[in-house]
Formats: C-alpha cells, structure tokens, sequence
C-alpha cells in the first residue's frame, strides 16, 4: 500500500520535499507550534498490502477489532495500553511485534494508528500526540466525528473514523459479529476507500455518514443496544410478576420478538405495529397502567413513554380514531400523575 497522498509513479519523498520548499518560499508556517519538518523517519507498507496497523487501547473494542484485522491478513504491528491485564491478553489472542505502555511510541512504528479509547479521552489523546507525514488516524467511537482528531494532524497526515456497529461484549462473539455488521467510517475519499477495504477484510460492510449526523446515529445505536436490553429487563420484571424467572421470560417472549422484527423488516415498521393499542383497547391499556403501578412500578415510565410512541403510530397509520387517541393520550398522562417517580 502507498502512503496516503502519493499516487502511482510518484517520488513520494521528492514530493514532499518540493512541497515543503515551496511553503517555506511562501512564508508560511504550518504549526508554530511545531518543527515544521515531520516527516515519517522509516515506516511504510509494501505496494498493494494493508497499512502497518497500531492500535491504541486493548478493551473490548480494540482487542476484537485487533483479533477480528489479524485474522483477516492485516496484521497488527503495535499496540500501546496502559493497562498490564489488557496488554497480555491482547498479545494471548493477536501476534504483535511492537507493545508500549504509552501511546506516543506507537507513531514511530506504524502507518495507520487506530484510537480505541473511551470517548472522552479521545480528545486530550489526539492532543497529545503528532503524526508523521503520510500517517493517518482513526477512532472508533460512535457518537464523535472524526474532526476530534484534527490536533494529531501535521501535514500530509490523514483523520478517520471506524465504527462497527456491533455490541461487543464477548471477543468471539463481537469478531463473529462483524461479519455481515455495519461500520460507519469517516474520511476523505482516499482514506475512505481504505477504510472500506478495511471493512470489507473483516466482513462488514462500510457507509459513510451524512455530515454532522453521527450523534443521532450513535444515539439510535445505543436504543438498539443499550435500550434494548433495558427494555428486556423491563420484560423479565414483569415476567418475575407473572411467576418466570429470567430464562422463562427469554423463552416465552423471544420469539414474539423475533416475529416482531421479522413483520418490521418484511411490512415496514408502522405496518408491524400490532397490540391493543392500534386495536383502540382503552380499557386494556387502563388495565395495564394500574397492573403496572401496582405491582411493577419501576417499569411504569418505560411503559408510558413506548405507548405514547405506539398512539403516535397507530393514528398516523389510520387504526386509531382521533377520539381514541386522545382517551389513550389521557390514560398515559394521569397515570403518571397518580404514580409520580419517588425520590431519591
């Protein structure tokens, strides 16, 4: 693979040299507060391989990753953490020549340096660190842009985002996962492309996002993920009302889940509503409110919040008369008013 910037039949180091002279000739300093030559000492890839690949931070996301790019023929050179638990697990499951406990030697080692840190420390990480000329970066968070990085950037360096859309939990799990998953990525058209490729070597598939659109992506990512399981403890409570413990309610409730995104994909989401809301069943609804604050009152909100959304729906959909509607819309209201949230 060619460093990013120079294309075929390109001198890369004359390039940059040319370019370098005729700033210089301009007057123009890059970053004043840097040297202004930095470029990269030694590393590059060989003509039509992956990039030399550094990941910094071994959780969950960059060890799966790592394993998932290893696997796949993009090998993994370094890695950095600071963690010692993480560093041996990540060396246990992915062959790595390079391993640090900081992350600023990482940039002597490789091409392409993969951030997978939490979210709020992707900031003062980017800004503790400076690319060399025909390096890029990436992070794999969701909800930020790839523009957190742009402190890294130097001249003829490159910022991205790779984010698989995939609940990782288990290593396994998350590397079989990202066969057939989405990852969103972030980067101008070269990078991209890579970005692509790199998606593609671990079976996913890759789409870039609308600009400035990535908080509500991630945010309807985290309802998918982190939402859902809410919902399904909220299910198993009133499972454990009905005698089932968490098991049973898996068992009895999956497959209604299933079928019900089953309807979703196959008649569209608004068709696949289905329940005594859309069939207008005041006195069902009315039934479960008072069942609910009775017995299960902690599920009460979740209730109300994903019913009003079902009235929204079923009267668009043309099920709901208006006079309905609006008795239900009643319901949903007073019942909160009746059973206020206790304090903490």
């Amino acid at each position: 693979m060619r460093p990013w910037g120079d294309l075929p039949g390109d001198d890369p180091e004359r390039d940059r040299a040319e370019i370098q002279r005729e700033i210089e000739a301009a007057g123009i300093d890059l970053d004043p507060m840097h040297e202004a030559d930095h470029s990269h000492p030694h590393v590059h890839s060989a003509p039509g391989q992956p990039p030399i690949i550094g990941i910094v931070g071994a959780g969950a996301v960059g060890t799966a990753l790592g394993v998932a790019l290893s696997r796949a023929g993009w090998p993994i050179h370094a890695l950095a953490s600071r963690d010692v638990g993480r560093r041996e697990r990540f060396r246990s499951l992915v062959e790595v020549s390079r391993v640090f406990v900081d992350p600023e030697p990482i940039l002597d080692e490789v091409e392409l340096i993969i951030l997978a840190v939490p979210d709020d420390a992707i900031a003062s990480l980017a800004g503790s660190l400076r690319m060399y000329a025909g390096q890029a970066m990436i992070h794999t968070s969701g909800a930020l842009g790839a523009d957190v990085l742009a402190p890294a950037m130097a001249a003829g360096t490159q910022i991205g985002a790779f984010h698989p859309l995939v609940a990782v939990a288990d290593t396994e799990r998350a590397v079989a996962a990202f066969r057939g998953a989405t990852v969103a990525i972030e980067g101008d058209d070269q990078l991209a492309a890579m970005l692509g490729e790199m998606a593609a070597a671990i079976g996913a598939t890759a789409v870039r996002l609308a600009p400035g659109s990535k908080a509500a992506y991630h945010a309807a990512a985290v309802l998918a993920a982190g939402g859902f399981i809410a919902l399904l403890d909220a299910i198993a409570e009133l499972g454990r009302v009905a005698g089932l413990d968490e098991a049973g309610s898996l068992a009895i409730y999956g497959p209604l889940i299933e079928g019900t995104l089953g309807n979703a994909r196959a008649l569209g989401i608004r068709d696949a509503l289905t329940g005594p809301i859309t069939r207008g069943d005041v006195g069902t609804l009315n039934a479960h409110l008072e069942t609910l604050g009775a017995q299960a009152p902690d599920v009460l909100d979740l209730y109300v919040a994903a019913a009003r959304r079902e009235v929204d729906l079923a009267e668009a959909r043309g099920a709901l008369a208006p006079s309905v509607a609006r008795s239900m819309r009643s319901s949903l209201g007073s019942v909160l008013q009746r059973h206020p949230e206790p304090l903490p």
